[in-house]
C-alpha cells in the first residue's frame, strides 16, 4: 500500500506528572473541554490536513485509548483509502517490552510502516492541544529539499531553557540543538512534531540498532545524528495557540482557557473542526435554583447549585447548594449539596460528599477517577 505521507501518534506516555489523573488510564485518552478527550486534538489535525492514514503507538493503559479511537470512524478514517491502526507494545527481538524512547517506539513498529510504504513519516504527540496544518509544514519540507523538518514555536527567552531549543539561520536551517540549555541562544522550541524523509530514517535506524547504538529518542539521539551527518534540517515555524497538557497545572490552564468563546484556538472554526466520539446524552437540565456563569455545560449534565467559569462534561451532577468555581469536571462525576469547590479538577466518575470542601487555592486540587471523597460507607449504601 503506497501512501505520500504516513502519520505516527505516539500515545503511550505513562503521565506520571498528571498524577492520579492518569493512574488507571493514558495521557492522550484524559477528558478535556467537556467533550473532547486529549488525542482528539490530533486526530482532527490529521484529518483536516489530508492525511487518511495514522498509526496510534500505545504502551501504557491502552485500553480507555483503544476504545475511545475504535476504527477511527468518529473523524471520518474508516474509508476505502484511510484508516487508523492501533499500535500494541509487543515484544521487540532483543525481548525488551516496552518502548524505550521516542525513536525506539518508531524502529519497533517498522514493519507496520513498511507496509504502508510512504514517503515521508510525520511523528505526532498525542498530548498537545493545537490546530495545525501539516500538509503546509509538508510543502515546506519539500521546498527546501529536507530530510528532516521540526516544528517549533517560540517561546518566552525567560522560558526557553525548560524545552529542546533549535538554533537556525537565516534561512531555517537548524545549525544547532540544545537540549534544555541553562543559557539558550535562542527561544525556538521542538514541538515535537517531526517530518522525515521515511527512507532515511529507516537506514539510519536499522544501521544504529545493528551496531548496538540505539538510537532511542528523537531530541536526544536521532535529531544530533541528523546534524552530525550534514543533512538537511529545517525548522518549520507555527504560529497559533499551542499547549503541552503534561502537567496539572497545564491542564487546568487550558481548560480554564478554553471556556473564553473568543479563545485563539477558535473550537467553532466550521473549516477546521474538532472531532470527537459521539456520546449520547439527553440535554442538560438546569434547576430553578442553578446559577450559572462563564462556564462550559455539556449535554446530559444537572445542575442545581452554582457553576462560575468551570467546565462539565457530560453526566456530571451538581446537587443544590454546591458552589464551583473555576474548576474542570470530568464525565460522569456527582457533586453533592453544599460542596464548596474551587480550582479544581474532578476525575471521571468520581464522587464528591456533601458539605465537602476541595479548596485549590494554594496547588490545584485533584480528584481521582472514581474517587470517592467525604462519604463514608452509611452514607453511601
Amino acid at each position: 500500500m503506497k501512501t505520500e505521507i504516513l502519520a505516527m501518534i505516539l500515545a503511550g506516555g505513562k503521565g506520571s506528572r498528571l498524577g492520579k489523573l492518569t493512574q488507571h488510564i493514558a495521557k492522550p485518552a484524559v477528558p478535556f473541554g467537556g467533550r473532547y478527550r486529549i488525542i482528539d486534538f490530533t486526530l482532527s489535525n490529521c484529518v483536516n490536513s489530508g492525511i487518511n492514514n495514522v498509526g496510534v503507538v500505545t504502551q501504557y493503559q491502552p485500553l480507555a485509548l483503544n476504545s475511545h479511537i475504535g476504527n477511527g470512524s468518529s473523524w471520518g478514517f474508516d474509508g476505502l483509502n484511510s484508516g487508523v491502526t492501533i499500535l500494541q507494545p509487543f515484544s521487540s527481538n532483543d525481548g525488551s517490552k516496552w518502548f524505550e524512547g521516542t525513536a525506539h517506539a518508531i524502529y519497533q513498529n517498522m514493519d507496520y510502516i513498511d507496509q504502508m510504504d510512504p514517503q515521508y513519516v510525520l511523528i505526532l504527540s498525542g498530548d498537545h492541544i493545537y490546530k495545525m496544518d501539516y500538509e503546509a509544514m509538508l510543502d515546506v519540507h519539500k521546498e527546501n529539499n529536507a530530510s528532516l523538518s521540526v516544528a517549533v514555536i517560540e517561546v518566552p527567552m525567560e522560558e526557553a531553557s525548560r524545552f529542546g531549543i533549535m538554533n537556525t539561520d537565516e534561512n531555517n536551517r537548524i545549525i544547532e540543538f540544545e537540549e534544555k540549555p541553562e543559557e539558550p541562544k535562542s527561544n525556538l522550541a521542538s514541538m515535537g512534531i517531526y517530518i522525515f524523509n521515511w527512507s532515511r530514517l529507516r537506514d539510519m535506524l536499522l544501521n544504529s540498532y545493528q551496531k548496538d547504538d540505539h538510537m532511542l529518542d528523537f531530541g536526544k539521539h536521532v535529531i544530533p545524528a541528523y546534524l552530525e551527518s550534514g543533512e538537511n534540517v529545517f525548522a518549520y515555524r507555527f504560529q497559533g495557540y499551542w499547549k503541552d497538557v503534561g502537567t496539572i497545572d497545564s491542564l487546568w490552564e487550558s481548560n480554564m482557557e478554553f471556556i473564553d468563546p473568543n479563545h485563539s484556538l477558535n473550537i467553532r472554526d466550521k473549516n477546521w473542526r474538532v472531532l470527537a466520539k459521539n456520546t449520547v446524552s439527553p440535554p442538560h437540565f438546569l434547576t430553578e435554583t442553578a446559577l450559572v456563569k462563564d462556564s462550559l455545560i455539556v449535554d446530559g449534565c444537572y445542575v442545581a447549585g452554582e457553576v462560575d467559569h468551570s467546565i462539565l462534561s457530560n453526566d456530571v451532577q451538581v446537587k443544590e447548594g454546591a458552589v464551583i468555581k473555576d474548576s474542570f469536571i470530568m464525565p460522569g462525576a456527582t457533586i453533592g449539596r453544599n460542596v464548596k469547590m474551587n480550582r479544581a479538577i474532578v476525575g471521571e466518575k468520581a464522587i464528591i460528599g456533601d458539605n465537602a470542601v476541595i479548596d485549590g487555592t494554594d496547588e490545584i486540587a485533584i480528584v481521582g477517577y472514581s474517587e470517592v471523597i467525604g462519604v463514608n460507607v452509611d452514607e453511601s449504601e
